[in-house]
C-alpha cells in the first residue's frame, strides 16, 4: 500500500483503522514518513504505540482512538483503508472534502465504486486464503483532483 502510494518522508500518512498500527510504523521505519493511525479499540491503540516504541519511531508516528468519521485529514498527503465497502462508501465524502489535491489514497481489498481508481494491483496472499477462501488481494490508489 505505501510502495503504491509512493510514500516519501515528505508525507504525513493517515491509516483509519490502523488496528496495531503496522502500517503507520512501516511509512516511519521504511520511508521516514510521519503518521498517524485512528483506530475504534483502544487496546489496539497501546498495542500500536508499544510497537511504536519497539520500532524506534514513536517521535513519528501518533496512535489516537477515536472514530474513523472524526478524524481531520486536511493535513494527510496519504490515506491508508482496510475498511468494508459500508464503511468506504461514507467515506468517500469526507475523503473529498477534506484532502488536498495531490493527496493519495489507498485502499485495500475494496473500491471506492464512486471515485476512479488511477491504479489497480492484484496479487495473491497465500495467507488469506484459509481466513477468506481466495488469495486475491487488490489494492486500488486514488488521487485526489
Amino acid at each position: 500500500m505505501l510502495e503504491l502510494a509512493g510514500v516519501s518522508r515528505e508525507d504525513l500518512v493517515v491509516d483509519l483503522g490502523s488496528g496495531d498500527g503496522r502500517l503507520v510504523i512501516e511509512a516511519a521505519r521504511r520511508y521516514g514518513a510521519r503518521g498517524i493511525g485512528v483506530e475504534r479499540e483502544d487496546y489496539l491503540v497501546v498495542r500500536a504505540r508499544a510497537a511504536a516504541e519497539k520500532a524506534e519511531v514513536a517521535d513519528r508516528v501518533s496512535f489516537s482512538q477515536g472514530d474513523i468519521f472524526d478524524a481531520d485529514l486536511r493535513r494527510a498527503t496519504v490515506v491508508t483503508l482496510y475498511l468494508l465497502p459500508r464503511l468506504l462508501v461514507r467515506l468517500v465524502p469526507k475523503l473529498r472534502a477534506e484532502l488536498a489535491p495531490g493527496a493519495r489514497v489507498v485502499s485495500h481489498d475494496y473500491p471506492l465504486d464512486s471515485w476512479p481508481a488511477e491504479r489497480t494491483l492484484e496479487f495473491d496472499v497465500p495467507e488469506k486464503e484459509a481466513v477468506l477462501m481466495s488469495p486475491r488481494t487488490q489494492l486500488f490508489l486514488y488521487v485526489v483532483r
